[in-house]
């Protein structure tokens, strides 16, 4: 549970995914109407006095923007990967983390985000 001026905010899914120093994890929340909202959150680890500190940026993206940010978010990879860096092989990156984690909703498979 995320409590944030005084709103407590339900954690319904959440799935983490380690990239290097960096951690990202996609986290469904509801609001006290049950309504569904996703949040992105970056997680850096850097150094800092001889100890480890961690620099967190989230991105809250509401229901009504699920199908144009993943139609956005597309767009823009298979632009990098067609158009921009074509003779690279990014099937080496293809493999499911070994590591990522899945959070079990109680709501199975029901959430679509299409």
């Amino acid at each position: 549970m995320e409590e944030k001026n005084g709103m407590n905010r339900e954690e319904i899914f959440s799935k983490k995914v380690k990239a290097g120093k960096r951690t990202y994890f996609f986290d469904v929340k509801s609001t006290r109407s049950n309504d569904y909202y996703l949040t992105i959150t970056e997680s850096k680890r850097k150094t800092k006095d001889d100890t480890f500190v961690y620099e967190k940026h989230k991105i809250f993206l509401y229901k009504e923007d699920f199908g144009k940010f993943v139609e956005a978010l597309q767009d823009v990879v298979d632009h990098v990967k067609n158009d921009l860096m074509s003779d690279f092989d990014f099937s080496q990156f293809d493999e499911p983390e070994a590591d990522a984690e899945v959070v079990p909703t109680p709501f199975g498979d029901e959430l679509k985000w299409e």
